[in-house]
């Protein structure tokens, strides 16, 4: 692996949870994986694990596998949905870790959910530990519980691993005052706090990982990954890409 790159300033996030939805694996597909989506991403991945002092964890979604809240117009029910969304998640991460080992990061899968034949199971302790060793991780398999979101589990995981910010990745910008792809007058904020998002009831994350990171004080920016460079400006404090909340 190549040695990493310095910087002229200091970082203003060192340890990062990035969340990744499994939609935005889709690219242009209905359903998997798009490769030249992945390795985008992959590409933007690298670009901020090379900088000096960053540590990366990435929770990832399976909204391009199956979708647990769709189970019941299956006959299946909520509880059986779910797990079957964390088994999506574990695809996602164990092709995320393979396209990241590919272009040279180092990294561990770990699993909310026993299987240690493919991922490692999640001990606190040693994902810290990972993170310190410069090792990208991969949280898999949500929180392990059903009813429970990706966005909370990458909530909790990022309290858990004292992560300095949450960077959620969407197919918009930004947060808005309403939805950009139905109002063409919806204004985007640069910054917004707990309190303004929970007031105009803007659409950030679900009520149970907004709250987790409103009590720990732990700050969320919204943003666009489709737009190459966005992750490495973010990370490097370059102002107006998406949006902080706080």
């Amino acid at each position: 692996m190549s040695q990493k790159n310095g910087q002229d300033k200091p970082l203003p996030y060192k340890r990062i949870l990035l969340k990744l939805s499994g939609e935005a694996l889709l690219g242009d597909r209905d359903f998997g994986i798009d490769p030249k989506r992945i390795m985008e991403y992959a590409e933007q991945i690298k670009e901020i694990v090379m900088l000096d002092g960053v540590e990366l964890a990435i929770v990832i979604g399976a909204g391009n596998i199956f979708r647990g809240r769709e189970a019941r117009a299956m006959g299946i029910d909520r509880t059986s949905g779910d797990y079957m969304g964390m088994l999506g998640t574990v695809m996602n991460g164990i092709a995320l870790q393979n396209i990241l080992e590919n272009i040279g990061l180092y990294t561990r899968l770990v699993s909310a959910i026993r299987m240690e034949r493919i991922a490692e199971p999640y001990i606190r302790r040693r994902a810290v530990r990972h993170l310190e060793k410069g090792r990208v991780v991969i949280f898999a398999a949500g929180t392990g519980n059903p009813f429970f979101t990706t966005d909370t589990a990458a909530s909790l995981r990022a309290v858990e691993m004292d992560a300095d910010v949450i960077l959620k990745a969407t197919r918009v910008d930004g947060v808005y005052t309403a939805d950009p792809e139905k109002d063409p007058d919806a204004v985007r904020y640069d910054s917004v706090s707990f309190e303004e998002v929970i007031s105009k009831q803007l659409n950030v994350m679900d009520m149970t990982a907004f709250t987790l990171c409103q009590e720990n004080k732990l700050p969320i920016i919204i943003f666009d990954m489709n737009q190459a460079g966005n992750l490495r400006r973010i990370v490097q404090g370059k102002p107006n890409v998406g949006t902080l909340v706080s």
